[in-house]
This record gives structure tokens, sequence and C-alpha cells, in this order.
């Protein structure tokens, strides 16, 4: 682990240490950080069938399909809710569809859905780059579809819901192969 407390520590598996201390933006950017490691890592050292199991029956929930709806749940509140921008989902469904994604397609792989996933955190983290916390965008469909939000709520948003769907990728990893923890 890195012993400067600017520079990002990580853990043995190699998931960065969310901050302990210090300003708001990075302390929550970096538990948005160890969540999406979090989810990469539960996927680690699975081959395609595996990674397509819906181990916990009845739910039809995968590993591949949990990457493949953050990958759409990156590109709504990112692009969509934050910078207003009009962008299709990423895998080709109804934009605001709750399942976004979880379809899986015997052409599209792990390899294919985790750059995608990381074109959106990428293009997410530009559009909020120089933003504050402050700065707002409107929810674009569902329930709540006109209401004001701030990247502070994003961001807090964001972090529980890897934190939830990294429970559901525990549960379905240790029915898979035994593999716990993290």
């Amino acid at each position: 682990m890195a012993t400067d407390a600017h520079q990002t520590q990580t853990l043995p598996d190699g998931r960065p240490l969310p901050l302990l201390t210090g300003p708001e933006r990075p302390m929550l950017e970096s538990w948005l950080a160890f969540h999406r490691a979090t989810l990469e890592l539960k996927c680690r050292g699975l081959d395609d069938s595996q990674l397509r199991l819906a181990s916990a029956e009845p739910s039809e929930l995968t590993l591949l399909g949990l990457v493949q709806h953050l990958a759409e749940v990156e590109r709504n509140w990112f692009q969509r809710v934050f910078a207003g921008l009009d962008v299709p989902t990423v895998y080709g469904g109804k934009v605001g569809d709750v399942s976004g994604g979880t379809t899986l397609v015997p052409e599209r792989g792990l390899d294919e859905a985790l750059a995608n996933w990381r074109r959106e955190i990428a293009r997410g983290q530009e559009l909020c780059a120089g933003r504050s916390l402050d700065d707002t965008g409107r929810i674009t469909d569902g329930p709540m579809a006109g209401i004001e939000v701030s990247l502070r709520w994003i961001l807090i948003h964001m972090i529980e819901e890897y934190a939830r769907h990294n429970g559901h990728a525990d549960i379905v990893r240790e029915r898979i192969d035994g593999v716990t923890g993290a």
C-alpha cells in the first residue's frame, strides 16, 4: 500500500482503498472507484459460461448482465441526467428501462462489456471534471422525471447503486465457484 495520504492506496487485491479523510469530492470519487473496482473483481477469473450463469434462482441476474447494466447506469446518470445529453442506450434498449443492458447476447462477452463500461465511466468523468458538487442536472424519465439533482446526489446515488449490485454480484459469484468476500 502507498504511504502518501494524497496517493491512491490499494488493497492486496488491487482495488483502490477509499479515502478515509480529506475533502468531500475526492472522498466520494474514491468510494465510487472502489465499488467500480469491486464489480470488476467479482468477474475476474471466470469463463464466459460462468459469467452468463444465473446462479441465484429464480433470478435471471448474471455477472455479465450486471456489468452491462452498470454501463447503462453510468451513461444515464452522468450523460443524460447531469450533462443533459440526448444519448441512446449502450445496448439498444429503451431509454429509462430499469433492466437496461441485462439481456445477454451470445456474441457479446465480458471484454466487450467491460470496454463499454469503462468508456461510459471515462465519459462521465470528463463531463464532471471541473464541475461543482452543487451543479445540477435533471432526471429525464421515470417517476422522478424533471426533478433537479446535484452532482453530489448523483455521486452518492452511484455509490449506493454499485454497493447494492456488488452485493448481488457477491451472491452470484459465491454460487458459481464459492468465492466470497471483497
